[in-house]
């Protein structure tokens, strides 16, 4: 975001999203406020954009969970309702990387490693990790390094 926080963005969205009586997205807004507020009184810290940018991953990671689980137990409603807050929550995070930034990145982390094997996969997905925060999924960044270790 440019001179604002993270944490000023989506407070304006929930305000935004009170005056147009807007009730869904408005309660996925006020579940992230809450993660937010629960960190903070749990650690006795203020939650950054560093911060936000993974919690705000976690709970898009933890709604595709939900929603693949309640497709294969076919509760399609329930699975509809995890996908809108998946949307809602996207709309915070920075732009998503194309498939062929993404790829340049990974090679540049083995690299940078000297990755040749499996056994490296940690030092990779540990350079990867931060550059990649709420910008890919992270699950799908780790299948692309370990294609390309074992290739």
């Amino acid at each position: 975001m440019s001179d604002s926080t993270l944490r000023d963005s989506i407070t304006a969205a929930m305000k935004a999203a009170m005056k147009a009586r807007d009730k869904e997205r408005l309660g996925t807004i006020r579940l992230i406020q809450a993660e937010f507020k629960r960190i903070e009184v749990d650690e006795r810290i203020e939650v950054d954009d560093t911060r936000a940018l993974a919690v705000l991953d976690k709970m898009i990671k933890q709604r595709r969970d939900s929603a693949d689980q309640y497709s294969r137990a076919g509760r399609e409603e329930l699975a509809a309702q995890e996908n809108y807050e998946i949307g809602v929550i996207q709309e915070f995070l920075p732009a998503q990387l194309s498939e062929a930034e993404l790829s340049a990145l990974v090679d540049e982390a083995i690299a940078a490693s000297g990755a040749t094997g499996m056994q490296a996969m940690g030092a990779v997905m540990g350079q990867l990790k931060p550059q990649l925060q709420g910008r890919a999924d992270i699950g799908a960044v780790s299948q692309l390094v370990k294609a390309r270790l074992t290739a």
